[in-house]
């Protein structure tokens, strides 16, 4: 295991015990890290006490089917948009009882950049339901590195967004 993944560990265990603590449970809804936020998760023994599903939504389809993400909102935004994780996140809680949820959309490379958008952007959002409704945090970054190196940062701030909420 290399250091980078002992990281993973130690962020998605902490996840795990103050969501265990809480009575909460968690919802991912990913796109271009493909499931690893999930995997991250579930490699805790004793997760399905407190995650419940994630949804792999790598096509702008699968974000409208699965998610509820509108087209006319990825038509105009486009799927790497702080609307669409806040769709995404938004989505996620709806369609699940979790209390929490964390939505990513991203460029990992080498291919895909836009103007505006570069290799290593990635929006991020945090959903959580109260009583109040669900509150939704969003944050954009952009990534240096490979496409591993993309996805593998993604995963650890998503992680460390969990922890913050």
């Amino acid at each position: 295991m290399t250091n980078n993944d002992t990281k993973l560990r130690r962020l998605a265990t902490r996840v795990g015990r103050q969501l265990l603590a809480r009575g909460r449970a968690v919802v991912t809804a990913e796109s271009c890290t493909g499931g690893w936020i999930a995997k991250a998760l579930t490699d805790i023994a004793g997760s399905s006490q407190w995650f419940h599903e994630g949804f792999v939504t790598y096509s702008n389809e699968a974000k409208m089917r699965r998610l509820g993400v509108p087209r006319s909102l990825l038509e105009a935004q486009g799927a790497v948009s702080e609307a669409t994780v806040r769709a995404m996140v938004e989505g996620a809680l709806a369609r699940t009882d979790a209390e929490l949820a964390v939505a990513v959309s991203g460029i990992a490379g080498p291919g895909g950049a836009v103007p505006g958008k570069p290799v290593g952007t990635v929006w991020l959002a945090w959903g959580v339901r109260g009583k109040r409704g669900i509150r939704v945090t969003v944050a954009q970054r952009r990534f240096r590195g490979d496409r591993e190196a993309v996805r593998r940062k993604t995963v650890a701030v998503a992680l460390q967004g969990l922890l913050d909420r």
